[in-house]
């Protein structure tokens, strides 16, 4: 039997348990997940807790959670969508209490235009995910026929953002107060034109999905709603479902995307959450714990870049709060994540592999000054994640 095909044997075994042994699964991620046979997507779907360890339980499961985020696109995209679209054609629903200018709080129209905000920030961000490869503009071949259905007379997202960007462009105040109202033909053209081609009517491309994702969990989670960044989250666990080689459950690959991004959210979500940035859970501490390890484990190094006043904060930050998926490239970040994700003290963990990226560049940092050391923490050199697991795990294991 070769290696890897013994792996997926070993895989598919621990796969079939009818309890799954969660401690046994951790262990055999942890060096890496095989893609083959939709392996990873289920892994991945076990390890952030979306699926309960008991397989008999998954059927009944699945179709309650997927008939519940059903339920979120009915209420949080669907429905304000049609109250817009009837603005103009039947006046029932527009009293005199909700109507677009009503400065109130509660009013409908005023969540609707702050809801507007947040979609423009995720759209702007989801159009980039990963502009190197192909896969997020094109069509999924699942689309959302809930969202897309003709006989739909509502206001899509895409629509959303279309209005408000024009809206926005429409009108262009120069710098002595006059207004300009450039004309919209050109405020039409707002991406070049071949940078992103609208797919036909019926179709939709993969960062649409992740666009829709993003925009209701802002709406679950107020406290938080959408900050830059949470698009690298969700990119990297959708591509691995929507790629699933296994059909059924491809075909979920949105909802099961946005269950397994709000467990890991709500375990990274103190990263994104500014008022927290100095408490234990917050952010600095985290990037303070990189040093710290680094002094434990080799303090020259540690020294060196304090003496060149070098902070964590200056590359720790993307590095913690973005799980890494800045600094590879997606098949890498991949691999990373399978480790993460497998690890029980999964941001523990990360803080070993910043800490291992830092050592395993010791003497090209020893020789730099500040400007080269930014350089290259900014921009990091080895693209090899093996070498970097591998040096974490040394230094788990306390070598």
């Amino acid at each position: 039997m070769s290696g890897l095909h013994e792996k997926n044997h070993e895989f598919k075994l621990a796969l079939s348990e009818e309890r799954i042994d969660l401690k046994a699964l951790r262990q055999l991620c942890f060096s890496g997940i095989p893609f083959e046979g939709g392996i990873r997507a289920l892994c991945w779907r076990i390890l952030l807790n979306y699926l309960p360890l008991d397989q008999s339980l998954w059927k009944s499961f699945l179709i309650k959670q997927r008939e519940v985020y059903t339920q979120f696109l009915k209420e949080m995209i669907i429905q304000p969508g049609i109250a817009k679209a009837n603005l103009g054609v039947s006046r029932e629903d527009v009293t005199l209490e909700d109507h677009p200018l009503n400065p109130n709080p509660e009013s409908r129209w005023n969540n609707y235009f702050k809801d507007n905000e947040v979609l423009l920030q995720i759209d702007k961000d989801v159009r980039r995910l990963y502009p190197d490869m192909a896969f997020f503009q094109r069509p999924t071949d699942y689309p959302c026929l809930l969202i897309l259905d003709p006989q739909n007379e509502y206001e899509t997202l895409r629509r959303r953002v279309e209005q408000t960007t024009l809206k926005s462009q429409t009108v262009d105040r120069n710098r002595s107060g006059v207004t300009n109202v450039s004309s919209p033909g050109k405020a039409l053209n707002l991406y070049p034109s071949n940078e992103y081609e609208v797919l036909p009517n019926g179709c939709e491309a993969h960062w649409e999905v992740v666009e829709r994702i993003l925009f209701i969990y802002a709406k679950l989670n107020p406290g938080i709603a959408y900050v830059q960044g949470m698009n690298e989250i969700v990119g990297p666990i959708y591509y691995t479902f929507a790629t699933d080689p296994n059909d059924e459950w491809k075909e979920h690959a949105e909802a099961d995307t946005f269950f397994c991004f709000t467990n890991l959210m709500s375990e990274n979500r103190d990263n994104f959450i500014k008022s927290l940035d100095d408490s234990q859970c917050g952010i600095t501490y985290k990037m303070e714990s990189v040093f710290s390890m680094l002094k434990e484990k080799d303090v020259e190094l540690y020294l060196k870049l304090q003496e060149q006043n070098i902070k964590p904060q200056y590359f720790t930050f993307r590095w913690l709060t973005l799980l890494l998926s800045q600094e590879f490239l997606l098949p890498d970040v991949i691999r990373i994540w399978d480790t993460l994700f497998s690890d029980q003290e999964r941001f523990h963990f990360l803080i070993l592999v910043c800490c291992a990226m830092l050592i395993l560049i010791r003497d090209q940092l020893l020789a730099g000054d500040f400007t080269v050391n930014m350089r290259l923490l900014q921009d990091y050199p080895i693209s090899d994640v093996h070498t970097i697991l591998t040096k974490a795990k040394e230094l788990q294991d306390g070598s």
